[in-house]
């Protein structure tokens, strides 16, 4: 699982996994242990055809309780005789993944001729719908008419994967990442206070070129921004990303605008800003830029005792262009990375910058710099409330930020 996608803080909340029977059938299992890793409670279901690739015991052994497979049972008892009700009865949100074209078959319309499909049917909640087959199958003008129906029913769906499968055809059908249909089900799961916001956000390094082959640059991860960006994203916001060079992944309908220098960046935020209703700026933006020495790679001098020197210019304070611009309803949050005087810098950005919060942390810390999973920070609003946050993981920190936030 990435780092940004390791969301905990879901427990209460009960999720329903259909398993049907394709090769991805193994796949579910790494999906019933992220779930289980955000605290959520699972139950599940097997098809008689998922149970010819993965066996119920592996989830029951996992976790996921009660585990259902045939719709009438070889010893029925009490517990059982409403098995085809009670996912409705107590669970918040259904994921069948993967589903086979015979699955989205029967959903699309309304058949209950086993368990997963009596469920399906009776259940009032979300439904989320990850579909695995033979591409071939899935180009099936049948199959597309049937896709087309469950969106009409309301289904939220997971378009499948491309690339090789099992019998060696390539093309679009395989199940989508474990990461996606995870996110796409915490975020039916999670409360809905930025749904309909647009939220800019910044992350990562920037690269400031010297010569061909050398920049200016810093060992910024990403990693907090992109938290930001997927805490935002699972309340309901429409989240557009400007993301430095990182190795990071997002959803597929998130915004992400890649760029390398600090003036690119520039230039996508100040364009972005004026349509949007929040900004967090997390990136780690260099001050400064070497003047280049050119387009070829600079060679060394070999002569004793030689050294060169590298002159340096002024790159756009990002942040502090977005807080002067701000209208009126836009709030901006703002990071900053310290090593000393860490609440009078905080004070001091906030106010020459224009921001409505900044988040502050000590980089000298353990655990409190880059290239880690936690944030220690010390959180300072524009109304004077001041908080100090012990160490936490980056995604709680987010969570909590955002919280602040929406604070009146």
């Amino acid at each position: 699982m990435q780092p940004h996608y390791g969301f905990a803080g879901f427990m209460g909340k009960r999720v329903h996994l259909g398993v049907t029977g394709s090769i991805a059938a193994f796949k579910a299992i790494d999906l019933l242990r992220s779930l289980l890793q955000a605290d959520c409670m699972v139950s599940a279901t097997l098809t008689d055809s998922a149970c010819r690739f993965v066996q119920p015991l592996s989830f029951e052994a996992l976790g996921a309780s009660p585990v259902y497979s045939a719709m009438f049972a070889a010893t029925p008892d009490a517990d059982t005789a409403f098995g085809h009700l009670e996912p409705g009865q107590v669970a918040d949100v259904m994921v069948i993944a993967p589903a086979t074209a015979s699955t989205i078959a029967r959903l699309a319309h309304g058949l209950a001729d086993d368990m997963l499909s009596c469920q399906a049917l009776a259940f009032p909640g979300p439904k989320l719908v990850a579909p695995a087959m033979n591409p071939r199958m899935w180009e099936a003008p049948a199959t597309r008419r049937n896709w087309d129906m469950l969106g009409d029913l309301g289904y939220i769906r997971i378009s499948p994967d491309s690339g090789s499968v099992a019998c060696g055809d390539v093309g679009s059908g395989r199940l989508a990442p474990v990461d996606e249909i995870l996110i796409q089900t915490l975020r039916a799961l999670a409360p809905k206070d930025l749904e309909g916001r647009k939220v800019l956000i910044t992350l990562g390094p920037t690269r400031e070129q010297w010569d061909a082959v050398r920049f200016w640059s810093n060992p910024s991860s990403g990693t907090m921004g992109a938290c930001m960006a997927m805490a935002a994203y699972l309340r309901g916001a429409d989240v557009t990303v400007v993301a430095g060079p990182t190795a990071l992944t997002f959803p597929c309908d998130m915004g992400v605008v890649p760029v390398r220098s600090a003036r690119q960046m520039y230039e996508a935020c100040t364009d972005l800003w004026p349509d949007m209703d929040m900004g967090c700026l997390t990136a780690a933006v260099a001050d400064y830029r070497p003047v280049p020495f050119g387009e070829t790679k600079f060679k060394k001098n070999t002569s004793a005792g030689s050294g060169i020197t590298v002159e340096f210019e002024t790159n756009p304070d990002i942040l502090k262009t977005l807080g002067q611009s701000k209208r009126e309803g836009q709030k901006l949050m703002g990071f900053a990375a310290e090593t000393g005087n860490l609440r009078e810098e905080a004070a001091r950005k906030l106010e020459t910058k224009n921001l409505d919060l900044i988040a502050a942390n000590d980089i000298s810390r353990a655990g409190s710099g880059f290239g880690v999973a936690t944030n220690e920070m010390f959180v300072l609003d524009s109304k004077g409330r001041k908080e100090q946050w012990p160490q936490l993981p980056k995604t709680e920190v987010a969570w909590r930020l955002w919280d602040h936030l929406l604070l009146d």
